[in-house]
């Protein structure tokens, strides 16, 4: 499948301010399942690209003259295809169990202990099993449009019952994290097709311990099914704070408004 792709961000100001900067995670990834045939980022500043911890394609954007308003447009085409039974090639240098490691937004409580021990066995779990969590997840926080925020934690969101496809991906880290199991956020996008969920998407890579398979398995906790080929891969980390699209920091501007538009046009 050929995704085009365009995703607008707008940040705009109630003052001018006179710094900004912002981290971009906003160039698709370099894996087996997806090949990039055109990309482009149109943003002002000063721009400078580098490759991150987690191996995502980042650029670092400054602007150090007075503005009251900010726009990046990044879009592209993309080829992409299925991955058999949602499994991804590891081609990481790094070892899976850095994502084992609880961070503020998948820190575990009670509850999740409960829901985890519903669905995984310790220390490795087969893709039934990680399918299983994502399903009770699906169930347990119905998805909600601005019922959270990006400073929402697992815990938060299972105690609400409602959240977006962040929440569902920090809660099924949280519960993995629980029982040793490896497991890393994945920001992207999605062909939304029919459904009135958000064309810029959350997933995750769990480490499945099949009979005939041990490696990453990407699952859309969301809609509690495996990764296809209406996926497009940004970035990997250990939750939103290290995979976000676009994340930054300001001085001054006052009141801040941001909008976001993304399109997704199969092909």
């Amino acid at each position: 499948m050929q995704l085009t792709i365009r995703h607008e961000t707008r940040y705009t100001y109630s003052t001018p301010l006179a710094y900004t900067i912002q981290q971009l995670h906003l160039t698709p990834r370099v894996e087996a399942q997806q090949h990039v045939l055109s990309w482009h980022i149109a943003m002002p500043g000063h721009v400078h690209g580098y490759t991150d911890a987690y191996g995502n394609l980042s650029h670092m954007m400054t602007m150090n003259l007075p503005h009251q308003g900010l726009t990046i447009v990044a879009g592209g085409v993309v080829e992409t295809s299925s991955p058999k039974q949602g499994r991804i090639p590891n081609g990481d240098s790094l070892s899976p169990l850095i994502y084992t490691v609880s961070t503020r937004l998948t820190e575990q409580t009670p509850g999740i202990l409960e829901l985890a021990a519903s669905c995984l066995p310790d220390g490795k779990a087969q893709t039934k099993d990680l399918m299983c969590l994502a399903e009770h997840i699906f169930g347990a926080v119905r998805y909600q449009s601005g019922a959270t925020a990006v400073t929402t934690t697992a815990s938060d969101a299972l105690a609400l019952g409602e959240g977006v496809c962040q929440d569902h991906a920090h809660l099924f880290l949280a519960c993995c994290h629980a029982h040793g199991i490896p497991a890393r956020y994945v920001s992207g996008y999605i062909d939304p097709e029919t459904s009135d969920h958000a064309a810029s998407h959350a997933w995750v890579d769990a480490w499945a311990e099949d009979r005939d398979y041990s490696g990453w398995v990407s699952i859309d906790v969301t809609h509690a099914r495996l990764m296809t080929d209406a996926y497009c891969r940004l970035a990997i980390g250990r939750d939103y704070d290290a995979a976000a699209p676009v994340r930054g920091v300001r001085r001054g501007g006052g009141m801040e408004s941001m909008s976001v538009d993304v399109q997704i046009v199969p092909q």
